[in-house]
């Protein structure tokens, strides 16, 4: 067995005593990328499991727009059966309300003074001399003017309203836009570049046909604030318009007639 002196294990003992005061080295940090990358695959797994789900067996970037247009074609179908179904009810209660007036004074009565009403309330075709306005969007240029947009160059609600409104400024007697009778009360709403009317989706060009006096309308129109600001994008873009007199012709109002408000005559 070997023995060491009293003054070297002093020796040991105080070193491993500084050792122990003094701060310890940091031990080797773990790359960034070692930390960083179980995290992305982490993310990943997540992200794909969101898109098979989102999917759900489908392509995400699949074209939808011949399964959109089918959907709109289905809708115009359905509208179209309602009002026939709805033009042959209102024929039965015709029937039945012109056969009880034979037999009934104050049914008839009324029914005489609705029929007198006809004609002003719209219900009615007219013919007579008037205007035919046709509204179109612009040519699609190679290049869009300076300060231009898409949006400048196509027929907006603002637009057709301009027109309407000064035409029943002017003592329009009855008014007809793509062939549908339209009345005072009637909202002219666009979707894009198409026009909403009575829930049917009309593209442009708009036709609008007015009945009454060919000059009254035009002036209506000079002066009408809106059509005056038309009237210069027409020429600033090219925007589509055409007017003529002739003698017209105006469908009668065939939507629906059920009330909203109604008071009593005195």
């Amino acid at each position: 067995m070997e023995y060491t002196s009293g003054a070297a294990s002093w020796q040991k003992v105080l070193r491993r005593a500084v050792a122990g005061l003094l701060p310890r080295r940091p031990r080797q940090r773990r790359p960034g990328w070692s930390i960083g990358v179980p995290v992305i695959a982490a993310a990943a797994g997540l992200l794909f499991t969101t898109t098979a789900t989102t999917a759900g067996g489908t392509s995400l970037r699949e074209d939808r727009r011949p399964q959109l247009t089918q959907l709109i074609e289905d809708r115009r179908e359905q509208v179209a059966e309602s009002e026939e179904r709805a033009a042959r009810l209102r024929a039965e209660v015709e029937d039945q309300t012109a056969t009880l007036a034979d037999t009934d004074g104050p049914v008839k009565a009324q029914r005489d003074r609705a029929a007198a009403s006809r004609q002003a309330a719209g219900f009615t075709a007219l013919t007579g001399p008037g205007l035919t306005i046709e509204l179109n969007d612009a040519p699609q240029p190679q290049v869009l003017p300076k300060g231009a947009s898409n949006d400048d160059l196509v027929i907006h609600q603002g637009d057709v309203q301009a027109i309407v409104n000064a035409l029943w400024a002017g003592g329009a007697e009855g008014m007809s836009i793509m062939n549908v009778r339209v009345l005072s009360t009637s909202a002219v709403r666009c979707v894009g570049n198409t026009l909403l009317l009575h829930g049917r989706v009309y593209s442009p060009p708009f036709k609008i046909v007015a009945i009454g006096e060919p000059a009254a309308l035009r002036r209506a129109l000079a002066a009408s604030e809106g059509v005056q600001w038309f009237m210069e994008a027409v020429d600033h873009y090219q925007l589509g318009y055409s007017e003529s007199a002739s003698t017209v012709t105006v469908p009668a109002f065939e939507d629906s007639t059920a009330l909203r408000s109604a008071t009593v005559p005195r």
